[in-house]
């Protein structure tokens, strides 16, 4: 049988490391990208493509990089995105600000889907599911926090993105879908990890453990397996019940 190819953005380290190497614990080729250099660990079936998601010569290039090295393109998981530089309130949000965290997570998510999309469309025989997509937003989608804004409302842009693919591709074959990842341990919430350890610890969440990397790749690698092929355009929060409104 042949070997499925995965894009996974964002892979060099947290979410993005842990999905690809989910996926390639699974036996599927993976194409990763990031800003960074590569990542320090090799694996078989995997290629590092560095780059920028904000510029369409590097999404450009990671797609026909990845068919030209594995024949194939099967799955996109959209990881990338970036916080402000600075927390500001929304009274003092820089356009600066604005324009760069929008430009990886809502523009270059945008638009890397719309390539892999086609990509995948061009592999499709008969009325087969010829891909998937899983886009990694957040709670900040729908969860407020004044002192980052843009990146709230980039994430929010990330769900109508994943709405709007669902809705066009879904009856071409390829299922579309999103994760709202919860307070997940990586370099992103480091900086703040004492504010989260005491809202942890208050109760904040019903499953009362910080996420791990490995919970949001388990999902992500499950939307992609075959074993939900009924499940499109849905936002899956994976966040240990934060979504849960209580009294």
């Amino acid at each position: 049988m042949k070997m499925k190819t995965a894009i996974v953005t964002g892979c060099n380290g947290g979410i993005g490391f842990a999905t690809a190497k989910k996926f390639l614990d699974n036996g599927w080729n993976v194409a990763g990208m990031d800003v960074a250099d590569d990542p320090k660990e090799k694996f078989e079936n995997f290629v590092y493509i560095k780059g920028d998601l904000s510029k369409s010569e590097d999404r450009e290039r990671l797609v026909e990089e990845t068919a030209a090295r594995f024949g194939s393109l099967d799955a996109l998981i959209n990881v990338a995105g970036v916080a402000p530089k600075v927390r500001a309130d929304i009274l003092e949000m820089t356009e600066e600000s604005y324009d760069f965290v929008m430009g990886i997570n809502t523009k270059g998510t945008l638009f890397l889907t719309q390539l892999a999309a086609k990509r995948m469309l061009s592999q499709r025989q008969n009325n087969e599911i010829c891909g998937y997509i899983v886009n990694i937003s957040s709670m900040s989608a729908y969860t407020s926090s004044t002192n980052r804004g843009e990146y709230c409302i980039s994430k929010a842009g990330v769900s109508m993105i994943t709405k709007l693919f669902a809705d066009r591709l879904a009856n071409e074959g390829i299922m579309v879908n999103e994760i709202r990842p919860g307070i997940i341990r990586t370099g992103m919430t480091s900086t703040v990890k004492e504010k989260y350890d005491n809202l942890i610890g208050g109760g904040i969440l019903p499953l009362r453990r910080w996420g791990e990397p490995e919970d949001i790749a388990s999902v992500a690698y499950s939307l992609c397996s075959g074993a939900m092929p009924y499940v499109v355009g849905q936002s899956i929060d994976v966040d240990g019940g934060f979504h849960i409104q209580r009294l």
